[in-house]
């Protein structure tokens, strides 16, 4: 059977190892030895981007912010979603996964990231969200495994009471802030909830047809 092997490695702000791994034509990417996402597992990452963007799919100029490149599957289907005059911010902290994504002979987002509605930002989305107030449309969080079963720590900002409440203001009115979870988590439902939105929880396999299931928790501003 053949093995996986490491395309490439860098070191994350945080100190940690992230590696791009290949296998057969699929990719995944690991920090520290740990699977975090793979080519093979896409669908809820489209579908959170479907989700989020359904709402401004017929606004004028409309602007959504990403934050977490990933592979670009979120990226690939907001761009497919919305209108020809919006713009999609990607705020991706790690400069190897932004430089993977680009490298066409890897087949992954560069496409995606070279359209003229796309402005990458190698930057931390908690800083752009944090520097917005009234700005976006739609804001995906696709960082990290989610609010919970994190692999780095600092990512938890995003996810508490303050990062919540930064991302309800950096949100235009009946705007939307929808965020990937590895797991569910009814107290972060709550949270949500005291923060000001209005919650939906979507259960999503990994898989079109297969697979655990995977969250996607949609907030509307109230």
């Amino acid at each position: 059977m053949k093995k996986w092997t490491s395309v490439d490695t860098a070191v994350m702000p945080d100190g940690k190892t992230i590696s791009l791994n290949e296998h057969d034509g699929s990719y995944s990417v690991r920090v520290d030895g740990v699977d975090l996402m793979s080519t093979r597992r896409h669908a809820s990452e489209e579908k959170i981007a479907e989700l989020a963007c359904a709402h401004a799919a017929d606004i004028r100029g409309a602007r959504v912010l990403i934050g977490g490149l990933g592979f670009g599957f979120t990226l690939k289907a907001a761009l497919s979603a919305l209108a020809a005059d919006a713009t999609v911010v990607m705020a991706e902290i790690v400069a190897a996964v932004v430089a993977w994504n680009r490298n066409p002979s890897y087949n992954l987002a560069a496409d995606a990231m070279a359209d003229p509605r796309v402005i990458v930002l190698q930057k931390d989305v908690a800083d752009v969200i944090g520097e917005s107030r009234g700005r976006f449309d739609s804001i995906i969080l696709d960082v990290d495994n989610g609010p919970v079963a994190l692999s780095t720590e600092g990512n938890r900002r995003l996810y508490d009471y303050k990062g919540l409440h930064s991302a309800r203001t950096a949100l235009r009115p009946s705007g939307c802030l929808a965020i990937w979870s590895a797991v569910p988590d009814p107290a972060f439902e709550k949270l949500m909830a005291r923060v000001g939105f209005a919650v939906e929880v979507q259960r999503c396999r990994p898989h079109a047809n297969s697979g655990g299931r995977h969250i996607i928790f949609v907030g509307r501003v109230r």
